[in-house]
């Protein structure tokens, strides 16, 4: 039997589960935590093209008891395939390796497109990243097609700021269902949430313990965020603890969450991490904001990201 979980209803009328298993990293790892994942209850699950996930997680379902209708699948549209004539290309692509007809959601994961071919990480001679010529409105215009031929059910981004979400909004014809993007309570981010509220679009966060992750540099000279001492007494009350609450924070402000863990305790710990959160402790976890962005490729990537957004770093 699935979680019983929350679901949250997106502008297409389908429901997201709030919580989602995340499976970003450890490719080897990952058909069997899909397959934990899916037995602990989780149905809702996050991948991407460039996370090179997409057959463990197909492989996972497929030996799984758990009927399609029941999951909620989102995959990622990686930055070499951006030019308009790629897009439906590089879907069908990940519905192969997924070994699904159809998918829940397709995000453009960032806005910035690589040049285009097989490379995922495209360099010039002097190892720079070779960056495209796409504009992220035609992109979408081609996500918006594979709406209409029903290879997913709905479409969004990921990694967008301010000004580029406004942009594509005016420019397209569909408000994307979701935009995820880095949240947690050390990056709040409250007027950017506001402006989905607004425009109905639903927010889906991914690394909601912050810097967990051992490769964002800059979160490795502090305390980790779950072990933050406002998150574990709040957590002490509830019987929960300081991950758990960070969650279950991302789930009171209307949000899904996208923790990910290779090991059985943890899968099965996250998904407790739906709770409810008193709004008493909602607005405690407001004082610890510390406006800090653990991932921003910007250099790397060849595009100004996050430039209108708190955390930019210069």
């Amino acid at each position: 039997m699935a979680h019983n979980g929350t679901t949250f209803k997106l502008n297409t009328g389908a429901q997201i589960p709030a919580i989602g298993f995340g499976t970003w990293q450890d490719k080897e790892a990952q058909e069997p935590a899909v397959t934990m994942a899916l037995k602990a209850g989780y149905r809702h699950i996050d991948t991407a093209r460039i996370y090179g996930t997409e057959p463990a997680v197909g492989n996972a379902i497929k030996k799984s008891d758990v009927p399609r209708e029941e999951l909620f699948i989102t995959t990622k549209l990686w930055n070499n395939s951006h030019h308009p004539d790629d897009v439906e290309k590089a879907l069908d692509a990940s519905l192969k390796d997924l070994g699904v007809e159809y998918i829940d959601l397709y995000l453009m994961h960032w806005p910035s497109p690589f040049a285009r071919g097989d490379d995922m990480f495209p360099k010039d001679s002097d190892g720079k990243t070779k960056t495209g010529d796409s504009d992220f409105v035609d992109t979408y215009k081609a996500m918006e097609k594979c709406l209409k031929s029903g290879k997913t059910k709905a479409i969004g981004v990921s990694n967008f700021s301010k000004a580029e979400l406004e942009r594509l909004i005016k420019e397209t014809s569909v408000v994307p269902a979701v935009h995820q993007i880095e949240l947690h309570p050390y990056l709040q981010q409250k007027s950017f949430t506001e402006f989905h509220k607004q425009k109905g679009i639903h927010i889906v966060q991914y690394s909601p313990f912050g810097n967990q992750n051992e490769i964002y540099d800059s979160g490795k000279n502090m305390g980790k965020l779950m072990d933050d001492p406002v998150l574990v007494e709040i957590g002490k009350k509830h019987g929960k603890s300081g991950a758990q609450v960070a969650l279950a924070w991302g789930i009171a402000k209307g949000h899904s969450v996208i923790p990910k863990s290779k090991t059985e305790s943890r899968i099965k710990s996250n998904l407790e991490g739906d709770f409810k959160l008193p709004q008493e402790d909602v607005e405690k976890i407001t004082s610890i904001d510390k406006k800090m962005r653990f991932n921003d490729p910007s250099g790397n990537f060849g595009w100004n990201f996050f430039k209108d957004l708190d955390g930019k770093k210069n």
